[in-house]
């Protein structure tokens, strides 16, 4: 490490002194160095290196390319030496230097090139290609990427690369992702119409098929088969988003290229999907083409969705296609995306097959879950020769059992089964996973009910939700108002308080506490308990948010969730679920609106305003310039057709944006808010703060960057309960007698106090924080990023990972004797 100018002056004369000797092999390590040393950032004496070596002569150069070629690949995979190595190529290289190079030099710089996202010098990618072509070799299917890459990503790319690109037809796929290189090997072989195939696939740049792409789809399809394309084509999509099988260099800046999507291979997907749409409808295809979606919206860092272009065109494919499979794949994805370019399109084509049929949104939606093979509410029964398998729902997800021949409980699936109905097999373990996926999306969209004002007639209620074979898992768990009375289900049948059935009704809605004294919640938490009923979401345990005496003071805006630091790539996400629009703040001279809810049934728009945390770029940005951490202030409410507001969104007043002479619109006064719209809304927002607050972190005790956050972490992570953490309390009141720690454990204000046999310890029940005896030292046990429920007993709701964490750190704590984590250990 250079730790003096005088000591960088003497690594540039010494690497100087090297190229005036001629001597190439010594000055590839030391240049090497030298770029660590400045970290790439060729200024000042540096650039003393860069003039040196472009007056060399050409055998100098040429020689280092090639010296600098062989180390390149000496080096390991997806390092910085390797990313030096690329930089001190590109500005080496130039006109002529490629003639008269050994053939292996070429080899090496051909191969180096092949590493790369894109190639900026586009010239040398040309020169490289034409000497290889000139000699009459093949130019292998790497080079052929990086080139098509090039051309698609650089803005010149398609003047500088396009007449090259149009020679190279194989391979017909860029190789390097699991998929291409599945579906090159798949079609290796066989008839050339496959070929064609994929090439006409990869024609697919724009936002739909025109009528001449699809044309040729038909023939092709024709061609090779309608089934056969379906076999071949699924497995592929099976396999995007795996980790690439070629590795590419990482860049200084932006996302990592082995993060994200091939562009040219990009564009293929898209094809494909299109040739999809045009085959017969088929529960696999839809299937496929979901998951497809959701893999194309993950997010990756320094990019943001990983390919919305071909989440969209399988959107699109989905739309096109008839039968169950694909509605419900459309219904299920609109509870999952939250990219809005993604969910415009999903509820397009929801609202266009409603309109079809003559139906609302809202039942459409209802319509479009499949029972998956489910012959009674949560059950199924499934015959394999001498050997069956019974499937239930069991809470959030569906299990398999089965039994062998014999009529004995097995574990595994049964060898005659693997053997002889293999295809049945699979199709039912896939069955189970739809399940799976359709049961979160339906738990989700239900929670999302309470502010809908939606109602049933008895017997529409019975049909789509009570006796569902698999909305009824979830309805079943729920409680209900017929004709103004509460019911539940229990022993068969929708039931009163004091279990009297319920067989018949007029209108059905859902409950919600908001609207019952306080007395009759209790009553009915007591009868979901006496009924050991786990509900799929906190429905009788939900929280209540009346307005306050704060509130009225203010009149036209709530202080309750202001001030508080969130994460803000965690809010945007968790506004997203939840029906809210957000824009990301970006540290630039820009204005963003609120996040906001739009409330099209109440007439209402709800306002959540916030602004970016920070100025040091680096510190408190991403590499792109999005605040990590927000800051936030009131909510308010405003009429849903009223103009917009925004602020800076470095932080500053929100002003109303008025437009062709529009008047402005206040604020309405929060005592004219209906109580269950109040009361939601601020659910949401306690749940943006539950959630994303940096007082959660146990690692923050320093106060994160600079301390700035220390006084912030600590009244967060140690202060006064929400409402979602008096509601986790008054449950562990009733949760810890039945624990096997109960004697060790005791509910103490804002804490749970667990006495160990080292030290008695305090666990905040808002944010997980622990302090423990004696003076109550901070005691950091960071939660699995996945923490499940232990085995607690019954509980009566599901999805509060926040309990989950206080129970388990309770468990661990009371016998802290057996704690063998060295990190734990250290502190106690």
């Amino acid at each position: 490490m250079i730790t003096s100018t005088a000591e960088y002056a003497g690594q540039v004369r010494g690497v100087l002194d090297l190229i005036a000797a001629g001597d190439a092999e010594g000055a590839v390590p030391r240049l090497l160095a030298l770029a660590e040393t400045i970290d790439d950032h060729w200024s000042g004496e540096g650039r003393k290196v860069v003039t040196a070596v472009r007056d060399a002569p050409p055998h100098f150069k040429a020689a280092l390319l090639h010296r600098l070629a062989v180390r390149y690949h000496e080096l390991e995979e997806n390092t910085a030496l390797r990313r030096r190595v690329v930089h001190l190529v590109d500005w080496i290289q130039g006109e002529g230097l490629f003639e008269g190079q050994p053939r292996d030099t070429r080899a090496a710089l051909i191969r180096l090139a092949a590493e790369r996202e894109m190639h900026h010098h586009t010239e040398h990618l040309v020169r490289l290609a034409e000497l290889e072509l000139a000699e009459g070799r093949d130019l292998p299917g790497e080079f052929v990427a990086v080139v098509r890459r090039s051309q698609l990503m650089l803005w010149n790319g398609s003047q500088q690369l396009g007449p090259l690109v149009k020679r190279m037809t194989h391979p017909v796929l860029n190789p390097g992702e699991a998929w291409s290189d599945q579906a090159l090997a798949d079609i290796s072989g066989l008839d050339e119409v496959w070929q064609r195939l994929l090439a006409h696939s990869a024609t697919a740049t724009a936002a739909r098929p025109s009528a001449k792409w699809e044309r040729t789809a038909r023939s092709l399809i024709d061609a090779v088969g309608p089934e056969a394309l379906r076999q071949r084509a699924l497995p592929w999509l099976s396999l995007v988003g795996r980790p690439r099988t070629q590795a590419l260099v990482s860049t200084y800046y932006g996302a990592n290229p082995n993060d994200t999507l091939d562009p040219y291979n990009a564009n293929a997907l898209r094809g494909l999907t299109w040739l999809l749409a045009l085959l017969p409808a088929h529960a696999e295809t839809a299937r496929t083409l979901g998951t497809l979606v959701e893999t194309c919206l993950k997010k990756v860092q320094g990019l943001g969705p990983r390919n919305p272009k071909v989440a969209n065109a399988a959107v699109n494919a989905l739309a096109r296609l008839d039968g169950e499979a694909a509605l419900a794949e459309l219904a299920r994805l609109t509870t999952r995306v939250t990219y809005k370019g993604t969910l415009k399109l999903l509820d397009t084509a929801l609202d266009t097959r409603a309109q079809a049929l003559g139906l609302g949104r809202d039942e459409i939606e209802e319509l479009a879950v499949p029972a998956y093979g489910l012959t009674a509410v949560g059950h199924a029964r499934y015959t394999f020769g001498e050997a069956t398998a019974e499937l239930r729902v069991e809470g959030p997800r569906a299990v398999l059992n089965w039994r062998n021949a014999a009529g004995k409980p097995v574990k595994a699936v049964p060898a005659a089964v693997r053997r002889d109905h293999a295809d049945e097999l699979k199709e039912l373990k896939a069955a189970v996973k739809d399940i799976d996926k359709m049961l979160t999306a339906q738990s989700e969209r239900l929670d999302r009910q309470f502010l809908a004002r939606r109602t049933w007639s008895y017997a529409t209620w019975r049909e789509r939700y009570l006796d569902h074979p698999l909305v009824g898992t979830l309805a079943r768990r729920l409680l209900w108002t017929v004709d103004g009375t509460t019911v539940g289900f229990a022993d068969g049948a929708p039931r009163t308080l004091t279990d009297d059935p319920v067989t018949e009704g007029t209108e059905v809605a859902l409950w919600h506490p908001v609207d019952h004294e306080p007395a009759h919640v209790v009553a009915w938490r007591d009868w979901l308990e006496r009924h050991r009923i786990t509900q799929p979401f906190k429905q009788a345990h939900r929280e209540v948010y009346l307005l306050t005496d704060a509130e009225r003071a203010t009149g036209t805006y709530s202080n309750r969730f202001a001030a508080h630091i969130l994460r803000q790539h965690q809010f945007h996400s968790l506004a997203a679920i939840r029906g809210w629009r957000n824009k990301l703040r970006l540290c630039v001279d820009d204005e963003a609106p609120p996040a906001t809810r739009e409330l099209p049934q109440w007439g209402l728009r709800a306002e959540y305003w916030i602004e970016g945390e920070g100025e040091d770029h680096g510190v408190d940005t991403t590499e792109s310039g999005s605040y990590l951490r927000l800051r936030t202030d009131q909510v308010r409410f405003y009429p849903i057709d009223a103009p917009e507001n925004s602020a800076h969104c470095y932080g500053g007043e929100y002003r109303m944006w008025l437009r062709d002479g529009a008047d402005p619109v206040g604020p309405l006064p929060l005592a004219g808010i209906p109580p269950l719209v109040l009361s939601e809304v601020l659910r949401d927002v306690d749940l943006f703060v539950g959630v994303a607050s940096v007082g959660n972190d146990p690692t923050w005790q320093d106060g994160g960057p600079d301390g700035r956050f220390r006084e912030y972490w600590t009244s967060y992570g140690f202060g006064e309960l929400g409402q979602s953490a008096e509601t986790r309390r008054a449950l562990l009141a009733r949760l810890i007698p039945r624990l096997a720690i109960a004697d060790r454990c005791t509910l103490e204000g804002r804490f749970l106090q667990v006495k160990g046999e080292r030290h008695t310890y305090r666990i905040h029940l808002g944010s997980g924080n622990i302090l423990r005896s004696p003076n109550d030292q901070y005691l950091c046990i960071v939660p699995r990023s996945a923490a499940g429920t232990p085995q607690s007993g019954y509980l009566p709701y599901e999805g509060d990972r926040m309990l989950a964490v206080v129970l388990s750190k309770a468990m661990m704590l009371a016998d802290d004797t057996k704690i063998t984590d060295p990190t734990i250990l250290s502190q106690l």
